[in-house]
C-alpha cells in the first residue's frame, strides 16, 4: 500500500514525496481511513511505528476546510512533555508546507506574550501540555468550545506523570459533539478506563502486542560494578559503529556526572533533564540532530517520542526502575524499521529491576562482557535457582571459546574511536527471564554476635 491509496489530498502527496515517504506504516495504514472517517480512534502502538503522522496527516486534510476565529482553536492535541509537543509541531510544518493551516504551541519555558498573540490571531491547531494549557485557560486567553478534533496522545505516560486529572479537566470544557483520538503506547486496564470515558464508540487498532520490544534491536546487558560504569560507556562509545546514542540516567544528579566525564574525555557530548529551561533543551536537542553533539545524556523526559533519524545505540547507565521504561528508552533506536542497538549496565544493587526488564523484553536481552572490565562477582546471578526459570548460567561449563568471542580493544584517543573496531563478548541466547536480587537475608544479619 502506498500513500496514494489512502485518500490524502495531492498537497499532502506532495510534502510526503518530498521527504521520501512512499508507503505508510502498519499503524497509518490502519488508523489513516478511521480518522479521515471522523472515527473516535483508540490506537496502541510501540514508540517508533510512526503514531505522530497517523493523526497529523488526516488531521492536516480535515482542516484544510474552514477557519479558526479568535482564541477558539479548532483542534487540540495534548502531550505529556514539552518536547513531544515540539515534535508534534515540526510534524504539522513538515507535512503541512502545502496547506495554509495555522498552529500554536503552548509549551512551558516560553513567556505567556508570544504564546497570546498566536492565540489571538486564531488557530486550526493547537498543541499543549495540560498544565500549561490550564494556565491560559484560566486567564482568558483560549476557548475550547469550537474545538472539532481532540488528540490524547502517550495516554500511558499521561497517566504515569499524574495528568489525568488535568486532561478530565480539560475534556470536560471541549464540546461533547467531537472526534476524539488517543493513542497510548501500552494499553492496561486504566487506558481502557479512560477511552470509555473521553471517547464515543471507537474503532481500536493496534499493530503490536502492548510492552513488546522491537523485533529491530540487538538488545544486551552487561554485569559489572558501580565504579565501572564510566569506563565501560567511554569504551562502547569508542567502537566504530556507534554513530550517535542517547545515555539515560534514573537520576538527574546523575545526568550531570556522566555528562562531564564524558566531556572530560574529549566526547562530544551534551546533557538533557527535566530542570533544563526550555530554551537549553530545545538548544541542546537541536544540537543533536545537527550532528553537533554525537552523545546525549538524559533521564527518562527524552524517553518517549523523541525522533532522532538514524539513531544507532541506546545505552542504559542505570536498569529503569520501571519496566515499561525500558521500551519507551530503547524505543529511540531501531525506528521505522531501522537496526539498533540497546546495552543495559547492571550492577547488583539493581538487579532487583532486571526481572520485570528481563519479562517485558521476553528474553531477548543476551549478556556480554566489555575486554578489560572485569565482570564482578554477583553470585546472586549465578547461584539462585527457580523452578520455573533458567539461570543464565546454566551452560557455564561448556568450553568458553564455544559460548564468546574475543572483543578487541578500542583506541584510547577518542580523535580515532570511530576507527576503533570493538567486538562484544557475547554468551548463548539468555534465559527466558532471569531471577533477580533483593530477596535474600542481609549477611551482617546472620552474623552470630557473642555474649
Amino acid at each position: 500500500m502506498t500513500f496514494k491509496d489512502l485518500s490524502l489530498s495531492e498537497e499532502l502527496l506532495r510534502a510526503l514525496d518530498e521527504r521520501g515517504y512512499q508507503n505508510p506504516t502498519p499503524i497509518q495504514e490502519q488508523a489513516i481511513p478511521y480518522v479521515l472517517m471522523a472515527r473516535d480512534l483508540l490506537g496502541c502502538a510501540q514508540t517508533g511505528t510512526g503514531k505522530t503522522a497517523s493523526f497529523v496527516l488526516p488531521m492536516i486534510d480535515i482542516l484544510d476546510q474552514g477557519r479558526a476565529r479568535m482564541r477558539m482553536p479548532r483542534s487540540l492535541i495534548l502531550e505529556p512533555t514539552r518536547e513531544l509537543a515540539a515534535q508534534v509541531a515540526e510534524n504539522f510544518d513538515l507535512y503541512g508546507k502545502y496547506h495554509k493551516l495555522t498552529k500554536a504551541l503552548l509549551i512551558g519555558g516560553v513567556t505567556f506574550g508570544e504564546q497570546d498573540k498566536l492565540l489571538d490571531r486564531g488557530v486550526d491547531v493547537l498543541i499543549a501540555t495540560p498544565g500549561r494549557l490550564l494556565d491560559h485557560f484560566e486567564r482568558g486567553n483560549v476557548l475550547l468550545n469550537d474545538v472539532k478534533i481532540l488528540v490524547i496522545d502517550e495516554a500511558d505516560r499521561m497517566l504515569d506523570m499524574g495528568f489525568i486529572p488535568d486532561v478530565d479537566k480539560i475534556v470536560s470544557k471541549i464540546p461533547p459533539l467531537r472526534q476524539t483520538l488517543m493513542f497510548s503506547a501500552t494499553m492496561p486496564k486504566e487506558i481502557k478506563k479512560l477511552a470509555e470515558q473521553f471517547l464515543s464508540n471507537p474503532k481500536e487498532v493496534a499493530v503490536s502486542p502492548p510492552s513488546a520490544t522491537a523485533d529491530t534491536i540487538v538488545q544486551q546487558m552487561v554485569m559489572l560494578d558501580a565504579k565501572q560504569k564510566r569506563e565501560a560507556l567511554r569504551d562502547i562509545l569508542s567502537g566504530a559503529e556507534v554513530k550517535n546514542a542517547l545515555i539515560f540516567c534514573n537520576r538527574k544528579k546523575d545526568v550531570g556526572l556522566v555528562h562531564r566525564s564524558l566531556m572530560r574525555h574529549g566526547f562530544k557530548a551534551g546533557a538533557l533533564h527535566g530542570d533544563m529551561d526550555q530554551f537549553s533543551r530545545t538548544e541542546t536537542l537541536d544540537k543533536f540532530k545537527e550532528d553537533k553533539i554525537e552523545y546525549l545524556v538524559c533521564s527518562d523526559v527524552a524517553a518517549r517520542g523523541l525522533d532522532i533519524p538514524d539513531m544507532t545505540h541506546v545505552v542504559n547507565f542505570d536498569v529503569p526502575m520501571h519496566d515499561e521504561d525500558y521500551v519507551h528508552r530503547i524505543g529511540r533506536t531501531g525506528r521505522a524499521g531501522r537496526k539498533g542497538h540497546a546495552i543495559t549496565f547492571v550492577t547488583e544493587e539493581e538487579g532487583k529491576y532486571l526481572d520485570a526488564v528481563q519479562i517485558i523484553a521476553k528474553g531477548a536481552i543476551k549478556e556480554i562482557t566489555l575486554k578489560g572490565i572485569g565482570k564482578p562477582k554477583l553470585e546472586k546471578f549465578q547461584d539462585k535457582p527457580s523452578s520455573n526459570r533458567r539461570t543464565r548460567n546454566q551452560n557455564k561449563h561448556r568450553p568458553a571459546n564455544d559460548r564468546s568471542e574475543t572483543m578487541k580493544s578500542a583506541s584510547n584517543n577518542h580523535s580515532s574511536r570511530k576507527h576503533s573496531t570493538q567486538t562484544l563478548k557475547e554468551k548463548d541466547p539468555p534465559p527466558e527471564t532471569i531471577k533477580g536480587f533483593g530477596d535474600e537475608t542481609p549477611a551482617f544479619l546472620r552474623t552470630t554476635v557473642k555474649t
